[in-house]
């Protein structure tokens, strides 16, 4: 007979890799560091994960919360809502946090850059197409618009925003007027 899995010890593990994440980075931290930290055996995270890069991915993606894609029937009103959305997450100190974490660690780390991409980024991704699929289907943009390059451009002119180029306007006005632009390329009007 199996035990349920106790969420006291699901919280104190990914709290010791947040925790670890914040102190020493990736890099230097190990599953005997995090098993330690959080006051259990490695075998009990070795049940929960199948690598550092995945509880990492786990437990960054634990600050986050979930955005729900919006179908209000227009183009335009489901991108006001995805982008107020995103820009409240974003730039909560957490978010920012958060973001520093996961560009940093995927940068030094192929591995964990792929389990975060499966696991958290394409499943987002995804979510977002289907904004602009039924664009499509509803005649907003061009039935040939290249839906993935869109996303990329909307993903790294917001990461260059964030990073870089700290904007006096707010957030959700930038990313508006950046997906506007984008948007005349390929809009049918």
């Amino acid at each position: 007979m199996n035990r349920p899995r106790s969420t006291h010890v699901d919280q104190a593990i990914i709290e010791a890799t947040l925790d670890l994440l914040a102190e020493i980075g990736y890099q230097s931290m190990s599953i005997e560091a995090i098993a330690s930290r959080a006051g259990v055996g490695k075998t009990t995270i070795y049940r929960r994960y199948t690598s550092k890069e995945e509880l990492v991915a786990d437990a960054i993606e634990s600050l986050r919360e979930d955005v729900s894609i919006p179908d209000s029937g227009s183009f335009w009103g489901d991108m006001d809502i995805v982008i107020e959305n995103a820009a409240k997450i974003i730039q909560s100190p957490l978010g920012r946090q958060t973001l520093a974490l996961i560009i940093s660690t995927a940068s030094s780390n192929p591995q964990f850059a792929q389990v975060y991409w499966k696991k958290y980024t394409q499943p987002r991704r995804d979510a977002f197409a289907k904004v602009m699929e039924r664009a499509k289907a509803r005649g907003e943009i061009q039935a040939d618009a290249d839906i993935d390059l869109i996303i990329d451009l909307v993903s790294g002119s917001l990461y260059y925003a964030l990073v870089f180029k700290p904007s006096p306007q707010p957030l959700t006005i930038y990313m508006r007027q950046t997906l506007e632009l984008i948007i005349k390329g390929v809009g049918t009007d």
